[in-house]
């Protein structure tokens, strides 16, 4: 039977900037302090493990690309995850604090050695459950992480309902949305590296379009975060480079907890699963909302 209650954490917060092996101790730790607090869910930023490195460009130009730059992205694929061959700490924290746990990595595919912005996600007996890769990384983001595929497009059933995630500005493409919507997504995974006021509008739009809760999860990072030798890279840019924003949102649309800006802080919310099903009264986007004789999405496999 599914419960009707969950208490969600989300963790806002700094990685230890490319450095694997102190990221996930320091992930591991916020995983127990959440559980302590009765977090049953605990939510973890885009690309949290190794870092999302933001204000970079590993020295690359149209044409080319510079010796130094290739050094920088040489430390960034090092400090990258093999998924779940790295993760085994992580699923041992979540087994032990019985919590479900969604993380976002930089994952590194052995066999090709491409690099996927990926979220993984770990049951609350410290299985591997799955994960999504990006489908569509953003701007520059496309210099360092490949693709995923139609597979990226998962839901995983939980106690709670059917959980499930698209990552940053993945969430403005109205098909990948359909794509969960139709697999009847419950609990909608957001993380995401977007600070901006709009973003907000993003998050509680999909909340309204799905009737499902959403969670949008950011870091928090500021210039003297990363590693001296990178840090010299971001000269002239903003102390305070990525302010947070991160929030739960109702199946309403309406704010349960945040946004919350300028610092890390583990932010919680008591979630009323039945409200997914009372929201769905008046619009259902896959069920009596839809006109399924006229419309219809083909995902390819």
């Amino acid at each position: 039977m599914q419960e009707s209650k969950l208490k969600v954490a989300l963790i806002q917060a700094a990685p230890v900037l490319f450095n694997k092996e102190e990221s996930i101790k320091k992930a591991a730790v916020l995983i127990q302090e959440a559980a302590a607090n009765g977090a049953r869910l605990v939510i973890f930023p885009e690309s949290f493990i190794p870092c999302y490195p933001r204000g970079l460009s590993f020295g690359m130009y149209v044409g080319g690309a510079q010796a130094s730059g290739r050094e920088d992205y040489k430390l960034y694929y090092e400090s990258s995850v093999r998924v779940p061959d790295d993760l085994t700490n992580i699923c041992e924290t979540a087994k032990k604090a019985g919590c479900f746990v969604s993380i976002g990595v930089t994952e590194r595919e052995e066999t090709s050695g491409t690099l996927y912005c990926t979220n993984v996600f770990i049951s609350s007996s410290g299985e591997y459950m799955g994960k999504h890769r990006k489908i569509k990384p953003t701007g520059a983001e496309r210099c360092i992480w490949g693709e995923g595929g139609a597979e990226d497009l998962a839901v995983f059933d939980t106690p709670f309902g059917k959980m499930g995630s698209l990552i940053c500005w993945e969430n403005y493409m109205p098909l990948a949305r359909t794509a969960l919507y139709e697999k009847g997504i419950e609990l909608y995974i957001a993380p995401t590296a977007d600070s901006r006021k709009e973003w907000q509008a993003t998050v509680r739009h999909i909340a309204q379009e799905g009737r499902c809760f959403v969670f949008s999860c950011n870091q928090y990072v500021t210039r003297g975060m990363y590693p001296e030798n990178i840090r010299t890279l971001l000269d002239g840019q903003i102390q305070e480079l990525c302010p947070g924003g991160s929030c739960v949102i109702d199946p309403t649309g309406k704010y349960l907890a945040g946004p919350v800006w300028h610092k890390e802080e583990i932010i919680y919310a008591d979630l009323d699963l039945c409200k997914i099903a009372a929201a769905r009264l008046d619009f259902d986007p896959c069920g009596h909302y839809s006109r399924p004789d006229i419309l219809s999405l083909n995902v390819t496999l």
